[in-house]
């Protein structure tokens, strides 16, 4: 399992790709946009014109492109993944994605012999520069261990959550409890802003405390800074809440809190923010 082939060599993909090649990995990539990897071929990965035909020259398959539609596409349209990887073949698909989705492409590959996790990430463009995400795999458990050596290069916290699709159930669980948080921790600002005090030493007092969070300690900093770069993309976040309600609405369960920062959210899209990153819900209110 020396050969990955890694699809997606985006603002988190490509410093995860960097992170497998120093642990002595051969990596082939592709992406759409060549110039993402141009760096990457540079330093040693392999480029690749088409995606299938890097397909079949891997022993591991990574993915993590855009949306749902994009899985689909790679993995299960004619001339995908399934048809081209060798059998006896690993496929993760690491972006955030559906998970009826996921359960398709794993029962379409173990009919083609091809070995299919779910493994989405948490943690941003940090965790993955770091190799500190947490990782959500769902999957057979034998799979999952063959795999684990590159989970522990990429990530920090690893579990396995259950079958096929467990992983991306468990990554809009995640999703659900950053929506909401993200609306608290923006408020909290905003407040101590209005109210004249400091918000680097209102953040010095309260993110260590109960009202500590991820988001408070790595994203509001930013805020404060004006950057709003994204480690993760709006656009990205709208695409993964959406799953997250329509998988809701299959259990018919009301997620008021999500709702909420979905329109949050696509308010911001609506007036060009898009491709910022999620702190820029700060603007929202300015």
């Amino acid at each position: 399992m020396k050969k990955i082939g890694f699809v997606g060599t985006g603002v988190m993909g490509s410093s995860m790709v960097r992170n497998l090649m120093e642990s002595g990995f051969d990596l082939h990539v592709y992406s759409r946009t060549k110039k993402k990897a141009d760096k990457l071929v540079h330093a040693g990965a392999v480029w690749h014109d088409n995606p299938a035909e890097l397909a079949g020259h891997v022993d591991v398959l990574i993915t993590m492109v855009g949306y749902p539609t994009d899985v689909e596409e790679l993995y299960l349209s004619e001339g995908g993944f399934l048809e081209t990887m060798q059998p006896g073949a690993i496929a993760i698909d690491m972006t955030t994605s559906s998970p009826e989705l996921a359960k398709e492409i794993y029962q379409d590959g173990k009919a083609a012999g091809i070995d299919v996790l779910d493994a989405p990430v948490s943690g941003g463009d940090i965790g993955a520069k770091n190799g500190t995400l947490s990782i959500m795999v769902g999957g057979e458990v034998e799979v999952f261990e063959k795999a684990k050596p590159i989970f522990e290069i990429l990530g920090g916290n690893i579990v396995r959550q259950g079958p096929a699709g467990s992983g991306q159930h468990t990554k809009m669980v995640n999703q659900i409890a950053i929506a909401s948080n993200m609306i608290g921790v923006t408020e909290a600002i905003v407040y101590a802003e209005q109210a004249g005090l400091d918000p680097e030493l209102v953040l010095a007092s309260i993110a260590s405390g109960a009202a500590g969070s991820w988001s408070l300690s790595n994203l509001i900093p930013r805020v404060l800074k004006d950057d709003f770069a994204p480690g993760f993309f709006i656009k990205h976040f709208i695409k993964d809440m959406r799953i997250a309600l329509d998988e809701a609405n299959k259990m018919k369960l009301e997620l008021p809190g999500l709702e909420l920062a979905e329109k949050m959210y696509q308010t911001l899209a609506e007036n060009g923010l898009s491709e910022a990153g999620t702190q820029a819900l700060i603007k929202y209110y300015r």
